[in-house]
C-alpha cells in the first residue's frame, strides 16, 4: 500500500513541477525575457503545452470566460495541491 501512495505522490509532485515550469515560463514570454522565436524556447513550450492542455481544456469548459485571464491553470494548480497534500494522505490513513 505504501509504494501505491509513493507512486502517487510522485506523479502529482512531477505535475505540480511541471505546472510550475509552465506557469513561470508564460511570465517570461509575455514579459518579454524569452523569445518564442528561439527554437529551444519553442520547443519547450509547445512540448509543455501539449502536456498540459488536455488537463486545461476541460477545466475551461467549466469556468466562466474571463478572456483576458486564464484561470484553468490557478484550478489545476489547486486541485493538484489539494490532492497531493489533503485527499492522498486521508485515504491511505496518514493523517
Amino acid at each position: 500500500m505504501m509504494a501505491i501512495y509513493q507512486i502517487l505522490q510522485l506523479l502529482l509532485d512531477v505535475a505540480f513541477f511541471i505546472m510550475i515550469v509552465h506557469i513561470i515560463m508564460s511570465w517570461l514570454l509575455n514579459f518579454g525575457v524569452l523569445n518564442y522565436g528561439q527554437p529551444t524556447v519553442r520547443g519547450i513550450w509547445d512540448g509543455l503545452n501539449r502536456l498540459l492542455e488536455p488537463v486545461y481544456t476541460p477545466v475551461r469548459r467549466i469556468l466562466p470566460d474571463t478572456r483576458p485571464l486564464d484561470l484553468a491553470p490557478l484550478a489545476v494548480f489547486i486541485c493538484i495541491i489539494i490532492l497531493r497534500d489533503i485527499l492522498l494522505p486521508t485515504l491511505f490513513g496518514f493523517r
